[in-house]
């Protein structure tokens, strides 16, 4: 399997993508990375010769400050386009970035190109849960503005993608709404519940953000900027809440001694609500994997992000969706 890695992507870019990459092939069995990037800043984080890894120089980035379309049209020799342009040309099965969110979405669109019968892709991250399964939640920002199609398509994308790559048999699919009842939500939502219970998926109805973290459902749809929010406030509240246990426990002696002999079940609750353990959000909709890892991913996000995109090729993600996508027979109306 060959995988095309942006390794100039991410808060932390080019050391823990590169040691990241070092663990994949280390640990996945007949893998070959391409890194792509400045070959002497990424061969500084390498302490051997990694046959299954080849480095691709260029001095070209894309920025977070860059403005993605833009960037992705005239930075012709950018990492990430690189990468890219790999995986449309055959010489790698799928990418991982954790540059740019929206340079990745453009490149994707633009370089590698849309499943036939795809309208818009979504970004996908899989979130955790109390009972530690975790759940799919699309879209999370590749389009802000959906239609009722749009949100089908997700929800038939996330339900391949659960079965196939997670192993999850008939994969509970919610849409996310103010409330459970049928009748609940706006015109959006309204015509998108209709429409879901006549998709060749498991759907459960609606289900609500306080109930997200227990497992309700294996997989959640929602238009890109509710979902967006949504995956903030989740982040957010896991952060602030691990920072208030932190300072709660260093109050004085007594809390800390305490604190001391619980660190090992402390830690195991971070690793729980941890995306990184989860891998990256995968771009849906797009001829091949496409993976973008978190900003801040360190080496071991970087790891599992590659691990998913594997496993997305070996259970052919991408084929399967298109085959699903065709087979449907539904009303393409923009207002339906």
């Amino acid at each position: 399997m060959r995988l095309a890695v942006d390794a100039m992507g991410g808060d932390h870019a080019p050391k823990e993508i590169v040691l990241g990459a070092i663990e994949a092939v280390k640990n996945i069995e007949n893998l070959e990375i391409t890194l792509f990037g400045q070959e002497d800043k990424i061969r500084s984080h390498m302490n051997e010769d990694h046959t299954a890894i080849k480095v691709v120089h260029t001095d070209e980035m894309i920025t977070s400050e860059d403005e993605p379309v833009r960037a992705v049209r005239r930075k012709k020799n950018a990492s990430m386009v690189l990468m890219a342009k790999e995986v449309k040309e055959g010489r790698a099965d799928a990418c991982v970035s954790a540059g740019n969110t929206g340079a990745l979405m453009s490149a994707g669109l633009f370089v590698v190109g849309r499943i036939e019968g795809i309208e818009r892709p979504a970004l996908s991250p899989t979130l955790p849960t109390v009972d530690g399964k975790g759940f799919l939640l699309l879209d999370v920002g590749a389009n802000v503005d959906a239609k009722p199609n749009h949100l089908v398509q997700y929800a038939v994308m996330g339900s391949v993608y659960a079965e196939q790559v997670r192993g999850i048999t008939s994969p509970r699919v919610g849409l996310l709404n103010v409330g459970t009842e049928d009748g609940k939500g706006n015109d959006l939502v309204k015509k998108t519940f209709k429409q879901l219970q006549g998709a060749p998926i498991n759907f459960v109805g609606n289900i609500e953000a306080r109930d997200l973290l227990n497992g309700v459902a294996d997989v959640v749809v929602a238009d890109g900027f509710t979902g967006n929010v949504t995956l903030k406030t989740i982040e957010g509240t896991a952060m602030s809440m691990f920072a208030m246990i932190k300072d709660t426990f260093m109050t004085n002696w007594k809390t800390k001694l305490a604190a001391s002999m619980a660190k090992e079940n402390l830690r195991g609750l971070k690793s729980k609500l941890d995306y990184s353990e989860y891998g990256g959000a995968g771009l849906f909709g797009l001829a091949a994997p496409v993976i973008k890892a978190h900003g801040s991913s360190d080496a071991r996000a970087v790891y599992n992000a590659i691990k998913q995109a594997c496993h997305m090729v070996d259970h052919e993600v991408n084929q399967a969706i298109q085959e699903t996508v065709q087979n449907m027979d539904w009303d393409k109306d923009d207002d339906q």
